[in-house]
């Protein structure tokens, strides 16, 4: 039996699990300093001077730098956008002339200790004019830095997307319906905060930042062009990574400051953030509000969508650039056919932490507001939402279906799917029928009960390319170097798996490096679901060159030809008996560099993975606690490597966004001040929240644009969980659509309730 398929035991956990997991708060050299970060503690303002002088003369204190001294420092890039236009709106690596959120860093200390370094940062003082702050992303936009860039406006882009006859479909719509949705702003909280220890060579005038995650070879790049050094002057380091899921390791200020403190005071400089920090400064997400009006007919077709929406990018426009709200015009309209669309996506800033992408981005948001307004369909028109969704679901025989329109540079081609198919299966799985049944009689008892469902399309895969290198070592042992990034999803496995399979070998004898800017020249990281389709299918075709490349060594010292031959457990086999192991290939290819081989793949499409959400609530009348009892994920994903990885992931996922549908949100008072600064305020969701997660996991759509035919399985768990909580409560309180906006607060179903009952007792008791 193949490797690939099995769910096999992670490669990555025996480190892990014996405690040799080395972090970046972990690495430590000798006469390192450490770095503290002095931040805004206004939300906008102009700086009228930063005193540095107390701080400075603290003993211990090595340097105190404000934005006066980096000033030819250039503002950090972008590393996804083809928007035009928001360069000027990019952040500074230490503040000047004004400050723009809570957080945002205006002076940095260093010195020989971390406790030293905070006790000089309290010590920094930062005389600022306090300006009215800018709150609301759906407000007019207003200046973006009054006195310094006159006439430059809030608003940086809007994204504009559009396919078929908008108008046409309006004219002949049976009814229109409108919906206003919104999902407020929380995002990723790694169990790990970020960290960097850059560490500089002056021997070799090399600078190494240990630390890096996520997108290793493109902050190397950055961080080289930022401090004037030619690319092999910097190489990135990745160790153990506590979580990505987005924030982690797009390139921040800290990272800069602490690569080019190192060089310029002679000294390595380590940073670590504390939680506080990471709550008020890392990239925050979602923050949407969507104004839909759809053109349906008599049985709920959507003949056309227009959609307006407003994304809260806070501060500045950071590495993503306008990603989520790219992602989140792009696939909007979602599994269902939607003749006509057109979309206006407003990028808006306001003076909040700046945002960027969280697992499902864009995804999560847009699939709230499509699900909710097919919801609303069924209940204006009076028929069943999944009646509604089947008559809008794209058929089978339209795969591969091609939208008309692009995202992230891609045209928007759904590659493979089966829509109607998994919602069936779905039903079967939950015994609908019998299900149904059920909650009438429970109801009948009083209990306040419901379920909901939401269909999405997710994206995975993206390109432009991948390249990996397979080596055979001497003792037989298997070598992958690749320039994706581990951030906790089983890199490892699941690269091995595919080689394993190619080579039929165990997985135990192979050995993946990731993450090291020295070993490998490219590579695009781990983003975006990426890695399984693209880095996979790279280890797939080298694994089979250096398949052939054994086959065609062997054959002469096999006496035989490569085409009778065959590899099993790493002996290559001859048809009479007579074999040679792979390890003796290796060895006999010492003077030619080895048994080595290349595998590049390259795309120019996303795959796209599909799938459902089903939950089933119970909820408390009297304290509106929502009590999940069932929650099921049918997703199809092409073809699963790794089964048990991928339910891993589905799990994980949903419990994000369980957290971001019922208690997670970043609140800012009046004047801009952050109200989610530690996990008394900032919720995150238990194991008492948490329901068991039901795997409907199905291969019946494999892609046909990548030689393994798989799609991600990242982020499929979170994309629909506000949407088919938001339904299910819905109909648990049997009030159609009363939920417009995440988080489901209990205070807003407190609320809702005490204005269903208002409206009852006016029904009762009506007025002369």
């Amino acid at each position: 039996m193949g490797a690939i398929g099995q769910s096999l035991k992670r490669l990555e956990d025996r480190d892990l699990l014996l405690g040799k997991g080395r972090f970046a708060a972990d690495i430590n050299v000798k006469g390192q300093l450490h770095m503290r970060v002095v931040r805004s503690p206004i939300a906008f303002g102009r700086i009228l001077g930063i005193d540095i002088e107390e701080a400075a003369a603290l003993d211990g204190v090595a340097a105190v730098w404000t934005g006066a001294d980096i000033a030819d420092l250039p503002p950090i890039d972008f590393r996804m956008t083809r928007i035009q236009g928001l360069e000027p709106y990019r952040q500074l690596v230490l503040a000047r002339d004004y400050v723009r959120y809570v957080g945002e860093p205006v002076a940095v200390v260093f010195a020989v200790d971390p406790y030293v370094a905070e006790d000089a940062a309290e010590l920094v003082f930062c005389d600022i004019d306090e300006l009215d702050p800018q709150l609301d992303a759906a407000a007019d936009p207003g200046p973006f830095m009054p006195d310094t860039q006159p006439g430059l406006l809030s608003e940086p882009a809007v994204v504009r997307k559009a396919y078929g006859d908008i108008n046409a479909a309006f004219s002949a719509g049976h009814r229109v319906v409108e919906l206003e949705v919104r999902v407020g702003r929380h995002s990723g909280v790694p169990l790990e905060t970020r960290g960097a220890l850059a560490v500089h060579d002056a021997a070799t005038d090399v600078l190494t930042m240990f630390g890096a995650a996520k997108v290793p070879h493109y902050n190397r790049d950055a961080i080289a062009r930022m401090l004037g050094l030619r690319q092999n002057q910097v190489q990135l380091s990745e160790g153990h990574v506590g979580g990505g899921f987005g924030i982690r390791g797009e390139l921040y200020p800290e990272d800069v400051l602490v690569c080019l403190a190192a060089r310029a005071l002679g000294s390595p400089v380590k940073w670590i953030e504390d939680r506080k920090e990471h709550l008020v400064a890392a990239n925050h997400s979602r923050d949407q509000l969507y104004r839909i009006r759809a053109a349906v007919d008599e049985r709920g077709f959507i003949h056309g969508l227009d959609v307006q929406f407003f994304t809260d990018q806070g501060a500045y426009v950071r590495t993503h650039g306008a990603t989520v709200s790219d992602l989140s015009a792009g696939l909007l309209p979602g599994p269902y056919v939607i003749p006509a669309y057109r979309v206006a996506g407003h990028i808006r800033l306001t003076n909040k932490t700046p945002a960027g992408t969280y697992r499902a981005p864009g995804r999560f948001e847009s699939t709230f507001a499509r699900e909710r307004l097919i919801d609303r369909i069924a209940q204006d028109l009076g028929l069943d939402a999944v009646e509604v969704r089947r008559v809008n679901l794209v058929p089978a025989e339209s795969m591969p279906f091609d939208r008309g329109i692009e995202t992230l540079g891609t045209d928007v081609v759904y590659d493979s799917g089966r829509y109607h198919d998994l919602f069936d299966r779905l039903l079967a799985h939950i015994d609908a029928g019998r299900l149904g049944a059920e909650l009438d009689e429970r109801r009948r008892n009083g209990e306040t009960i419901g379920i909901g469902f939401a269909y999405f399309v997710e994206k995975s895969g993206l390109g432009p390319r991948d390249l990996v290198r397979i080596a055979v070592g001497q003792d037989g042992g298997v070598e992958i170097v690749t320039g994706v990034a581990s951030v906790g999803q089983g890199v490892e496995t699941v690269l091995a798996q595919i080689c394993a399979e190619m080579l039929d070998i165990s997985i135990n004898g192979i050995r993946v490096v990731h993450g090291q800017t020295d070993r490998i020249e490219f590579g695009m990281g781990a983003f975006a679901s990426r890695v399984t389709v693209m880095a996979g299918s790279a280890v797939k075709i080298a694994a089979e060159a250096l398949r052939e490349r054994a086959l065609a060594v062997a054959a002469p010292l096999l006496q035989t030809d490569a085409a009778a031959l065959r590899i099993e457990k790493g002996e290559v086999l001859g048809p009479k008996g007579a074999s040679i192991s792979l390890a003796a290939l290796a060895a006999h290819l010492e003077g030619e560099g080895g048994l080595t081989a290349e595998g590049s793949f390259t795309s120019s499409h996303m795959a796209y993975p599909y799938g459902i959400h089903f939950a089933q609530v119970r909820v408390d009348p009297e304290t509106c606690e929502v009590k999940i009892e069932r929650y099921v994920v049918a997703y199809d994903v092409g073809r699963a490597i790794n089964p048990m990885l991928i339910e891993g992931q589905i799990v994980g996922a949903a419990a994000q966004g369980i957290g971001g549908a019922l208690l997670e949100e970043f609140v800012y008072d009046s004047y801009g001040q952050p109200l989610a600064t530690s996990f008394a305020d900032y919720l995150m969701p238990t194991c008492r929240e948490m329901p068991p997660v039901e795997m409907l996991l199905r291969e019946d759509a494999p892609s046909p644009i990548n030689p393994l035919g798989a799609k991600g399985a990242g982020e499929g768990g979170l994309t629909a969980a506000g949407a088919t909580l938001a339904a299910a409560i819905d109909d648990a309180l049997q009030m159609p659509g009363t939920i417009t906006r995440l988080p489901i607060s209990p205070s807003a179903l407190h609320e809702a309730l005490r204005a269903q009952s208002r409206s009852q007792r006016a029904a009762f008791h009506p007025r002369d």
